[in-house]
């Protein structure tokens, strides 16, 4: 039987939601000895394990906390991760969105599962007493999905102006961070279109030079030792693509704890180079939740991927034989499993 070939992708922070609260009972089970394990590092250094966090009844200041929200998020999409069906699939490339970066490392073998608790932990801890700045969401697409340039060009002017950062580009939104002062004024001045602009609670300004203090404790904190080679090929957040064979451990280390902390990170030309160079038969986004479907379709639209030129295109497709798997819908998980 020929594999279908897929692109694997992680979620980033923010996922992780009172709507997908006990994600780890429900699917869990393929991860059973991994999230022991962290469950047991947890409990060591005095912090709720994953388990009782899934468990428990939903408080967002809990569970969207970067030192509850990193690890949960990890745990559920390495255990969606390890449903896959690998008789059926050959995952060919794996890419992820912000935080999903780190959970892509993971995945790919570039980062042994105990590197990657700890890295991911040490990350999402590192602004656990203080957050530096903020992050908003901002669309800039009409109502077929098309992203209006005209608009995007006097954003991203007034982004510049008031001393705030692209943080991330999101298929048809832009993700900006900044210090609270710069966000306030966006939040009054953006005009308002279903319901954007908003803040993303609990979330700092990844991916802008605010980070950098961010960046150097890291460095001081992770040593290059913990990371290796991928096996599986990854697309990182400015398109590049590290492959098993080529792949510069040294600067893979650097990219990840400097360039990426510090710098816009972008979705958008991720998903097309994983598309264009690895053309494979479906995507697949890992759980929790669904949250990065709107963008994705909105991506395919800007690359007039599969003929997909406008929302309603998209929809039909995923309603007919879905290009996207949401691994986080119970309508879709079992096509991959």
């Amino acid at each position: 039987m020929v594999k279908k070939r897929i692109v694997v992708i992680c979620p980033g922070r923010g996922t992780y939601t009172r709507d997908t609260s006990g994600y780890l009972a429900e699917f869990g089970a393929s991860a059973k000895s991994q999230i022991a394990y962290m469950d047991e590092k947890r409990k060591l250094v005095g912090n709720t394990t994953l388990t009782d966090l899934d468990s428990m009844p939903f408080r967002a200041k809990i569970h969207m906390s970067g030192e509850h929200a990193s690890p949960l998020i990890y745990a559920c999409s390495l255990a969606d991760f390890l449903s896959i069906d690998q008789e059926e699939y050959e995952i060919a490339a794996i890419t992820g969105n912000s935080m999903g970066w780190y959970i892509a490392l993971a995945l790919s073998g570039a980062l042994s599962h105990e590197n990657s608790f700890s890295l991911i932990s040490t990350m999402g801890s590192m602004m656990k007493d203080s957050i530096i700045g903020g992050q908003l969401i901002y669309s800039l697409v009409d109502e077929n999905w098309r992203v209006d340039e005209a608009k995007k060009k006097s954003v991203l002017i007034e982004i510049k102006n008031v001393g705030a950062y692209v943080s991330i580009y999101l298929g048809g939104y832009l993700v900006i961070g900044g210090e609270q002062s710069a966000l306030d004024t966006l939040l009054k001045t953006l005009p308002a279109k279903d319901n954007y602009p908003f803040q993303l609670p609990f979330h700092a300004a990844f991916h802008t030079p605010l980070l950098e203090p961010i960046s150097q404790k890291a460095f001081e904190l992770l040593p290059q030792s913990i990371f290796q080679k991928p096996t599986i090929p990854l697309v990182d957040g400015q398109g590049h693509i590290w492959s098993p064979y080529s792949s510069d451990i040294e600067e893979l280390y650097r990219y990840t704890l400097g360039h990426q902390v510090t710098n816009a990170y972008d979705f958008s030309t991720a998903v097309t180079v994983t598309m264009k160079e690895f053309c494979p038969d479906n995507m697949v986004l890992l759980g929790p939740g669904n949250s990065l479907g709107g963008a994705f379709g909105q991506i395919m639209i800007q690359n007039n991927w599969l003929d997909i030129d406008s929302k309603k295109t998209f929809s039909s497709c995923q309603n007919n034989n879905p290009y996207l798997i949401s691994m986080g819908m119970e309508a879709q998980r079992h096509l991959v499993c």
